[in-house]
């Protein structure tokens, strides 16, 4: 076996020393659905859910979003738990994630190279113009995308994000830049998670290293509204000049 460890931690364990939080490389399946209305290729959006949802809910969020004649990609979380079923006596639901409390740093990791695993092969399938890539998150997945999008700069057109938040390293983070993506942030005045109190920042934060940065707030809770989904909708076609 080959440890890819850079230092080891060693303790003594009953007269013996043990090697702690060696690592390994391992290979993980990540799924997602695609729909891909033209044989020629098109205007990509890809679609990350929340925190416990799955790519089929997202998808038929996102086919509302997407503007006609753009392909659709919703990627599914990797970190899969269970939960309580809806009503007494019904079976337990399962749900995804993007991020756990152990290591975050390396569900950062899957998150980059599984979009950009993605991207490169929807391309290359001419799915996808390489020009014309959009990426879209919901909740937990936000600032996920936003640490994406400000590190790998060349690779998107836009963002959108909706009912979350910036990554917590925004302003200290080494590795983001300026990018050449337009930003969208959509945010519920009565969203309880992410209220106006904490949102209110968002525009002028983005700006510092986004040229085209759109911040809108609704009469919404912690959800998709009919509005939001007319209004990315534009926003999408006007960026990708289609429609």
């Amino acid at each position: 076996m080959t440890h890819t460890d850079d230092a080891r931690d060693v303790k003594r364990t009953g007269g013996e020393d043990v090697c702690a939080d060696l690592t390994l490389k391992a290979e993980a399946k990540l799924y997602y659905d695609l729909y891909a209305p033209s044989p020629a290729p098109a205007p990509l959006l890809i679609a990350l859910h929340g925190y416990g949802s799955k790519k089929a809910w997202m998808m038929r969020e996102a086919r509302h979003h997407a503007p006609a004649g753009f392909a659709v990609a919703a990627l599914q979380g990797p970190h899969q738990h269970l939960k309580e079923a809806r009503e007494p006596g019904g079976s337990l639901r399962y749900g995804f994630g993007w991020l756990t409390n152990f290591r975050p740093e390396d569900s950062i990791a899957l998150h980059h190279g599984a979009l950009l695993s993605l991207i490169a092969a929807l391309v290359e399938q001419r799915v996808a113009r390489r020009e014309q890539v959009f990426l879209m998150g919901f909740s937990q997945s936000c600032a996920l995308n936003y640490r994406f999008a400000f590190t790998h700069r060349e690779t998107l057109r836009g963002v959108v994000g909706i009912c979350g938040g910036l990554p917590g390293d925004w302003e200290t983070g080494e590795l983001y830049g300026p990018v050449r993506a337009s930003i969208l942030h959509l945010s519920g005045e009565r969203d309880e998670f992410y209220p106006p109190a904490r949102v209110s920042t968002y525009a002028e934060r983005l700006r510092t290293r986004a040229s085209d940065v759109e911040v809108r707030a609704y009469d919404a809770g912690h959800e998709f509204v009919p509005a939001m989904r007319a209004d990315v909708r534009a926003w999408l076609a006007a960026r990708a000049a289609v429609g």
